[in-house]
Order: structure tokens, then sequence, then C-alpha cells
């Protein structure tokens, strides 16, 4: 039994295919085969049903499964300390992003951080909250950048900053003659929200939740995969939406002028590095945290020297 053997049942459990997880794995296919059904010798147990297709695991796959990501786990821990004995921050990290915060808060910190740690890799993907804890969950990220608490047992967090809401009016919607608004001033019936899966919704939702019981009308108009098509359909449709602060610090005085902030204690979202496992590639995640908060804006909240905590 080896690392390999376990990677390579890893792909199939993932692909549920051995083609794919073979490509997935840059080996031929034979190969792989091969290393598995001498695993599957080495323990007496078929790990997959291959008359089934997709492929499916076993019973007592679905237990090996288990204990091979944890085994895989301990081995990159062996890496990662030998790793942080050096003077210099390298490696490699594997990066989930919610898509409410990649397109804004990237740019202003990635170009600087790889020109200072020229010797760690970034790979970086953006996808949903829940995808993030799926991948972490399988050990296919290192960490998630995303909206916290994520209310899971068996997470990490690490808060970097608190991002504030504020309130946009599209061209031509009335609101009160208010230099700070509260939520029973939005009209829950022309609000507009980002389609189910991303975690902005729920917390808007969350939110307006007090007013959203006595509306007489419906709080959704348009369910948006993104905020720029939600501002454009605010702005089409006369609605109104709430947006987190990154998504308009670059806006010019004209839209600016349809930004409303939250009185007092005004509702803000909590960014947190996310992990499976705690103190997890702890010298990159310092590393990229610092860079971060170094390139915030003012107007957002900077956590200072935050542990990473469980959930």
């Amino acid at each position: 039994m080896n690392l390999q053997q376990l990677e390579y049942i890893l792909a199939v459990d993932e692909h549920r295919h051995f083609v794919r997880a073979a490509d997935a794995c840059s080996v031929t296919q034979p190969t792989l085969s091969a290393m598995i059904q001498k695993l599957e010798e080495e323990l007496g147990t078929s790990i997959f049903d291959r008359s089934k297709q997709p492929v499916r695991p076993t019973e007592a796959g679905e237990a090996i499964l288990i204990q091979a990501r944890r085994v895989l786990k301990e081995a990159q821990l062996l890496r990662e300390i030998v790793s942080d004995q050096g003077t210099e921050t390298r490696g490699s990290l594997n990066l989930g992003i919610i898509p409410t915060l990649a397109p804004y808060l990237l740019p202003l910190f990635l170009k600087a951080f790889t020109d200072r740690y020229p010797a760690v890799h970034l790979e970086i993907h953006e996808l949903t909250t829940e995808e993030i804890l799926r991948r972490l969950e399988r050990d296919q990220l290192d960490a998630g950048l995303l909206a916290t608490p994520v209310k899971k047992d068996g997470f990490y967090e690490s808060p970097l900053f608190y991002e504030p809401f504020r309130v946009y009016a599209g061209k031509g919607m009335r609101m009160p003659d208010k230099a700070y608004l509260a939520t029973d001033d939005i009209d829950l019936d022309n609000l507009w929200l980002l389609e189910e899966g991303h975690c902005l919704r729920t917390q808007v939702m969350r939110l307006c939740e007090l007013k959203k019981q006595n509306s007489t009308g419906s709080s959704l108009n348009y369910a948006s995969g993104s905020i720029e098509s939600l501002i454009r359909m605010v702005d089409a449709y006369r609605g109104v939406t709430i947006l987190p602060e990154l998504a308009v610090m670059d806006w010019g005085d004209t839209k600016k002028a349809r930004l409303y902030p939250f009185i007092d204690p005004v509702p803000e979202r909590e960014i947190s590095f996310v992990t499976a496992r705690p103190a997890y590639k702890q010298r990159i995640l310092e590393a990229l945290g610092a860079t971060i908060l170094e390139f915030l804006p003012a107007s957002v909240s900077r956590v200072a020297g935050g542990a990473v905590v469980p959930v």
C-alpha cells in the first residue's frame, strides 16, 4: 500500500470514471486500474462497484475512502512542517473564494502578493460557499475565503475583516429623505436579490427578516447570478438592493449619489479564511492575510491577529 494508490482511489471517487480519473492523475487507465486492483487485493475487498455506471464505491469502499483522505491529509502536514522550517514563505495554496467577493477583492492585493512571494503558487477558484465547504471536506481545497460563520461542524475560521453593507437605489427609485437608513426604510416589494446559493442573498434576507414578515407583496422580483447584473436590473426597473462595500468603492459620483449608508449599528459581513483543519498552511495564510489587510480601503474594519478557532 502506498500514497499513490490512495490518490488514485480518491480520483476515481471524484470522477466516478476510471478513464477520467487516470487523466486527472496523468497516468494511463491500465496503470491506474492495476494499482487500484493491487490495493483491493491487499485489503481483501472491492473498493468500487464496477458493474454500475457511473462507478460507485462499495460499502467497504466508502469507509476506505474516508480513511484515505485522512492519511493523505496527514502526509501533506508532514510536507508543511518541513516547508515551514525554512526562512522563505513557499509552497502552494489552493484557495476557494465566493463570487460576491472575488472580483472586488482579488485585484486589490493579488499582484502585490505574487510579487512579494514568488515561491508561493496560488490556485484560485471562484465558488459558492457550499461548494467551497464541500471541497474543503474532500481535501480538494486548502482554504476558503468566504463570509462567516459557516455554521457547520468541522471547520476552522480565522476572521480577516468586516465589510459593511450599503443600500443602492436604482435610477428613479424614490427613497426616504434620510442621511442614514434603517432596515425598516427598505421597500421589500422592490428589493432585488442574488439567486439561491449565494451567501450574500441569505445575509440580506436575514437582515430584512422582521419587515419581510409584514410585507404584502413579494420580496423577490428577480434573482441574479452576479452583483453586476443585479445592479443593472435594479437601475432598469427602479428597484433597490443591498451591496457589500468592496463592490461599490470604485464607483463614480453619479452612482455613489444613489448609495445610502445604514444607521448604526451598521450591518456588515465577516470575511474569514476557513480550513478543514487547524493551523494548516499557516505561514502562507498569514502572509496572504497580511497582504489583503494592507490593501483594503479604510471603510473596511480589519481584524488584527485573529486566531484560527474551531466552529
